[in-house]
């Protein structure tokens, strides 16, 4: 089975089955490779639907999580879209097929610039990236009509509110870190938000200002790269 046959199988069997019907979305999943987003050793769990790992301890979320969140956005193909948490690209590449412009934040830079390369070798031009503290947002780029955030923290970081037009929909998975609820926030005027529950998920942690705090170990590094 060639790589776009293990995408049919994959979007009609792990994705529209279990209920994610917006052609957009479908589609998207049929096009971007995601094995060209991971290590070699896991091309060959390209298709199945679960997590995989990347580099600095992070992870590339199974393909049914990531269609249901990029449907919760409910996304036109003019949106200007912020992700949070770029990791490997994928999600980045799916979303650059669905909206019109894509900001992407990442708190990695070598997975930042990995990203950046995947996306380039593939002509997927409308992705722009940067290393940073994506619970901040990307206020230079604001407002945005949708927000999704590929990592979980302890609630919805007010900048991320701040930054979605009226009527913008934020897709976020907030709780502990061992499990959190896939919401979506929609900003219906100013300072009114509607919010819908989507679910139980499992995501690696949202780090910063408006997350989980910097893990002890990693602000010494940063302070002292060379400290052993």
């Amino acid at each position: 089975m060639d790589s776009a046959q293990a995408r049919n199988r994959m979007v009609e069997t792990q994705i529209a089955r279990r209920g994610v019907r917006d052609p957009r979305v479908l589609d998207a999943m049929r096009t971007v490779p995601r094995e060209a987003f991971i290590a070699a050793e896991f091309e060959k769990f390209a298709y199945e639907d679960s997590a995989l790992p990347i580099a600095e301890g992070q992870t590339i979320s199974q393909p049914y999580v990531v269609a249901t969140m990029l449907e919760a956005a409910q996304l036109e193909e003019d949106d200007t879209v912020l992700e949070i948490g770029a990791g490997s690209g994928y999600a980045a590449a799916l979303l650059s097929r669905i909206a019109g412009k894509v900001y992407s934040v990442e708190r990695h830079a070598a997975l930042t610039e990995a990203a950046r390369e995947r996306l380039r070798a593939l002509g997927y031009s409308n992705v722009e990236l940067k290393t940073g503290d994506g619970s901040g947002g990307w206020p230079q780029a604001a407002p945005f009509e949708a927000i999704i955030v590929s990592a979980g923290g302890p609630k919805i970081p007010q900048a991320l509110k701040g930054q979605l037009i009226v009527g913008g929909r934020l897709v976020i998975p907030v709780g502990a870190l061992d499990e959190q609820q896939l919401i979506r926030l929609t900003r219906v005027a100013a300072d009114v938000f509607e919010q819908d529950d989507l679910g139980a998920v499992r995501f690696v942690k949202l780090v910063g200002v408006g997350g989980w705090e910097e893990p002890a170990e990693a602000s010494i590094r940063a302070k002292d790269p060379f400290g052993v």
